[in-house]
């Protein structure tokens, strides 16, 4: 199952995205066995100032025909890393070919967008940079391809 995290906003040179890129490069030679990857970043940019309905719009674009859509929103469902891998798990085992996660810009997800979702995924109910999402989703993608693929890097 390809994994597809579609976010407002580019990462520039800094902690974050090096966070990214490490659990990026780590989610996919550890997902590969698993039937998981691999991890693709599509980050877009309202230039003409459109706000959420237009953010909406280009994340809707950048989300591949079919593809299962989780919004991370803090409404959402707040799973444990077990829990998460195991519905990771069961999304592929259900023949999804694609889950795009979809990150917000500073103002959020528009609505629509929202409850066009087939899930929504919550790290809590405090708000968190649009940036740091990104490294936290990250992590816990390849956290859930470990615990999927017995590994000791999550430790209970």
């Amino acid at each position: 199952m390809r994994v597809h995290l579609c976010a407002v906003g580019r990462l520039r040179a800094g902690p974050e995205k090096a966070l990214v890129d490490d659990y990026v490069t780590r989610f996919d030679r550890t997902g590969r066995a698993l039937g998981l990857g691999p991890l693709t970043l599509h980050e877009v940019e309202d230039r003409k100032g459109g706000g959420m309905e237009a953010e909406a719009d280009l994340l809707a674009r950048a989300v591949p025909s079919g593809a299962l859509i989780c919004v991370l929103d803090e409404r959402g469902r707040t799973f444990s890393s077990p829990e998460f891998a195991t519905q990771l798990g069961h999304w592929r085992d259900g023949g999804r070919q694609d889950v795009a996660f979809l990150i917000g810009g500073a103002d959020g997800l528009a609505p629509a967008l929202r409850d066009r979702a087939d899930a929504a995924l919550s790290f809590g109910r405090m708000v968190w940079p649009h940036m740091l999402v990104r490294a936290m989703l990250t992590e816990q993608l390849y956290r859930a391809a470990s615990i999927l693929a017995g590994s000791p890097y999550h430790r209970v």
